[in-house]
Parts: structure tokens; sequence; C-alpha cells
């Protein structure tokens, strides 16, 4: 019994809750950004692992003063609310595609634009032809002879981009709210680089290279480049670079060249391709959540079939799916970076909250 005593009051007292503050480890703490960017890969392939959530300090056990109030809903300011997160991305799209249409086809007549964006499409027709790439056209041809294949190819163009977007967006949101923040900075993030993509390199899809030219006409709703001379529309002894556009030829859910789309629509924002990044996004979004076969199969097509979709209807080159899988990649990286500093911000604000500091407004 003595023996057993003196074992009991020797062991260590148990440790204190000390105050959150004193209880980050410095090391930790320095090096907090590079484990966030380690975690990084972690999250895109686990569902149940993640981000540090509410109140969590990086590096640092969680104590329970601290778990206590971030119990309280009211403490937790920075809890996703849907309907803030909603009228968030609402709030971004409406900019987006303010900024987007600034740079737009139909605000270019008499410009240079058009001859820029022929100019860079002839570039990036060069390039892909030195790395022996530049087979866009003739995989549109073996599709031209399916009327009902493009049909739908163009339906899936002009809906599946958006919602199956919303759609991910939703499940994360409810699913995976672990990784969430991190996905909508990424989403975020990749779009607005889209935007200066698009402003910096306009580029003329394949289906315009052949098409009328812009006259000064304000009725007038041609943006394509068939009047620019060029040797290499003649490759091979062509006369022309032979792309199709399906949507005029076989018809879709919208016509680009009708009054009000042309007024909505940039049709030089071909670089990157948000089609193949919004795709990857909802791809690495969903993947960790795919438990059946065929969930995952599907999960593995979507962008694959995106990729088809955009060349089949003469809409991109392959590198614009590139384009759109660089910007996805640095849309990571500077979710990332902004993720980890506002939990920066959030985790110094909650240890006001818990001190009863009067800077976090607690009386």
């Amino acid at each position: 019994m003595e023996r057993l005593s003196s074992i009991k009051t020797s062991e260590k007292p148990a440790p204190v809750d000390l105050p959150f503050a004193s209880t980050r480890d410095n090391t930790a703490e320095s090096n907090s950004c590079d484990r966030s960017m380690r975690l990084t890969t972690l999250i895109l392939l686990s569902p149940s692992r993640g981000w540090p959530t509410a109140g969590r300090n990086v590096g640092a056990p969680m104590s329970d003063a601290l778990s206590s109030s971030m119990a309280n809903d009211e403490a937790r300011e920075h809890q996703t609310r849907w309907w803030k997160e909603a009228a968030i991305m609402a709030s971004f799209y409406l900019l987006y595609s303010i900024t987007r249409n600034r740079f737009g086809s139909i605000n270019v007549k008499g410009s240079d634009v058009p001859l820029h964006s022929f100019t860079n499409a002839l570039k990036v027709i060069r390039f892909e032809r030195a790395l022996g790439l530049f087979h866009e056209e003739s995989v549109q041809q073996w599709f031209l002879p399916y009327k009902w294949f493009l049909q739908a190819m163009n339906t899936y163009y002009g809906t599946a981009h958006f919602a199956v977007t919303i759609g991910v967006f939703i499940v994360l949101y409810r699913r995976r709210k672990d990784v969430f923040p991190l996905f909508r900075n990424a989403l975020a993030a990749m779009t607005g680089l889209a935007i200066i993509g698009f402003a910096l390199f306009p580029l003329m899809p394949p289906r315009l290279l052949d098409a009328p030219c812009p006259t000064a006409s304000e009725t007038s709703t041609t943006f394509g480049g068939a009047c620019i001379e060029t040797p290499l529309r003649n490759y091979n002894g062509a006369t022309n670079f032979g792309f199709v556009d399906t949507l005029e030829v076989h018809g879709g859910p919208w016509d680009f060249n009708s009054g009000g789309i042309a007024k909505m629509s940039n049709q030089y924002a071909a670089m990157p391709s948000l089609h193949i990044g919004w795709a990857s996004w909802c791809a690495f979004g969903i993947w960790p959540l795919a438990r059946r076969k065929w969930v995952r199969a599907a999960v593995l097509l979507y962008p694959a079939l995106t990729l088809l979709c955009i060349v089949v209807t003469a809409n991109h080159f392959w590198l614009d799916g590139v384009g759109g899988l660089v910007a996805l990649g640095a849309g990571f990286a500077l979710g990332g970076w902004l993720h980890t500093w506002n939990q920066r911000r959030q985790d110094a604000k909650f240890e006001l909250l818990r001190l009863g500091h009067p800077a976090a407004g607690v009386k």
C-alpha cells in the first residue's frame, strides 16, 4: 500500500488550462503556413481531414474553455451560414460577369481586339503544331455526322458548366464543411485569375476563325476572323481552318449571335477554359465522397467529357484546357493562403471573446 501510495503521489499533476495564447507552440506558429500547405493535399483526398475548424489553434491542442466558447453560436461568427455563402457567391458571380463582359466581344467593334484575339489564336495553333497537338479539327470531324450528339454537346456546354458546379458547391457545404472554405476560396480565386487571362490574352475560339469579321454596324453580331489573311489558313493545301460552329449549324439552348446573348457574352474569353477548371474543381471536391465504383467513374468522366465537349463544339483549343488546370492549381494555392490568414485572424478574435476583452465587443 505504501508503495502504491508513493506511486500516486509521484504522479505529475493534471495540466493547467493556460490562456490560449500561452499554449501556442512557437515553432508550430512559425511553421503554420507551411503546415497548412502540406495539409492541402490531404484535404483534397480525404473527406474527414481538413483545415483547422472554428477557433482551433494551428499546431496546438484546444483548451476546454475555448471549446466551450466555440459551442456558443453567438461567438462563432465565422461559422458558415448557407444564406451568407449563397449571397457571397452570387455577388462574386455578378461581379465576375460584369468584369468579364467589360472585355466582351460586343464592346470591341471598331477596335483592334478581334485582330489581337485572332493573332493569339494563331500563336496557340503554332505552338500546338510544334508539339504535335493540333488535332482539334480532326476530332470534331469524327462527330460531325451525328447531329443528335452535337446538339447534346451544345446543351451540355451551356448548362452543366453552371448546374454541376452549383450542385457540388452545395454538397461541399453540407458534407465537407471542414474543407468547404478552402474550396470556396479556390473557386473564387481561380475565376478571378481567369478574368485576368481574358483581359490580357483575348483568344478567338476555333469556331470563329473562319466566321465573318465584325463590322461597324451596331446591329452586327459577327465576331470572326475570316477577313484576316494568314498562311496558316492554307496549311496542307486547305482553304480554311475547317472548324464548324456547331451551335450555329445544329442549334442549342441559345444562340451566340442573338442580340441579348451577344451583349452578355465575351466570345474571346477562351484562355483559360473555366469549363475545364470548374469541372476539375468539382471532381476534386466530390471524389472523397464517392464510395461506389459507378460514382467514382462518373466523377472522373465529368472533366473528361467536358474536355471532349469544348473541342467537339470548337469552343476551345487543347491548351485552353491546360490553362484551366493551371488556374485551378493557382486558385487552390491562393485559396489555401487566404484560409490560413483568415483562420489566424479568427483565432485571435476567439481568444478575445474567451477572455471577455472589450476589443472583441464582449462586456
